[in-house]
């Protein structure tokens, strides 16, 4: 009676007029891997979008049934009375028989999907490009070996391009999610991780840590730019021409410091084992993987 009354007096309008705030603020927002920049990313939305249709079968007649069973037994008291009634094989294979095979195909299709995405699986499009990740309290460390250049919370991507990254922790275990692009991995002290990504979108998105680590771990995000290979070349060739430092033992000590960089920094070099001296420095200091 309640909810009528609501509903005579304009509350309707007034839940309807919330709910179309409600989308039209969704669709402006990012969504991360609902809206993908990338095959991971966009493996993963199918993989949720398969999850909901499967559970339709049980969530609709949930919603649709309640609402019937309280409107026939309670309001209108239509309902037969069988003081006797003890058992239906029909309401049996139903109860039982549709859980069963919505799980099983749910198990199976996750074993499938899990497969597909293992992050340590490269992806087709050529020989995927290396960067080497540190994470440190509260920033990301990028290293290009390749292209000889470093960057500190400014990740440059070429579109179409596969990447492979090797990440690592310099501190406490963090969790490295670009959600435009796929899902997370964790880096962890003493040890090396891997996750292959690709970006078929070029744009500028967000990259995160999701564990928390300490203080300003909400302030542990770098920008992300997926660029056309020329922007990319153009990109690196700037950065070793525009005078700046480069990451020596130095730069590398005050890393260390937990801080939360104003802007991104940009270095001229990618030393050779600084890399893997992170990992080993942490080995000797017992930090593995905490």
């Amino acid at each position: 009676m309640r909810l009528a009354r609501y509903l005579n007096s304009g509350g309707a309008a007034r839940a309807g007029a919330l709910l179309l705030a409600a989308l039209s603020l969704a669709g402006c927002a990012d969504l991360g891997f609902i809206n993908p920049a990338g095959p991971v990313a966009a493996a993963q939305r199918d993989h949720l979008w398969s999850i909901l249709w499967w559970m339709m079968p049980v969530v609709v007649p949930l919603f649709v049934l309640l609402p019937l069973i309280l409107w026939r037994y309670r309001y209108r008291g239509a309902g037969d009375y069988r003081p006797d009634w003890t058992h239906s094989n029909q309401f049996e294979v139903l109860i039982w028989g549709l859980p069963v095979i919505i799980v099983g195909v749910l198990g199976y299709n996750l074993w499938v999907e899990t497969v597909e995405m293992d992050p340590y699986k490269p992806l087709p499009g050529g020989e995927p490009m290396q960067i080497q990740v540190i994470g440190y309290d509260w920033k990301w460390l990028f290293l290009y070996p390749e292209q000889g250049v470093s960057t500190v919370n400014a990740l440059y991507l070429p579109v179409n391009r596969p990447v492979e990254f090797e990440l690592t922790s310099a501190s406490v275990l963090q969790s490295f999610l670009i959600p435009k692009l796929g899902g997370q991995i964790y880096a962890m002290p003493g040890m090396i991780t891997k996750q292959n990504l690709k970006g078929d979108v070029a744009g500028d998105y967000i990259g995160l840590n999701t564990q928390y680590n300490g203080n300003n771990f909400t302030d542990q995000h770098f920008d992300v730019h997926v660029v056309p290979e020329a922007s990319f070349d153009a990109w690196v060739t700037h950065v070793k021409d525009s005078g700046a430092p480069a990451l020596d033992e130095k730069m590398l000590a005050a890393l260390q410091v937990p801080s939360v960089p104003e802007a991104p920094d940009l270095f001229s070099t990618a030393p050779d084992g600084a890399f893997e001296g992170v990992v080993e420095q942490a080995m000797v200091k017992g930090t593995c993987g905490i």
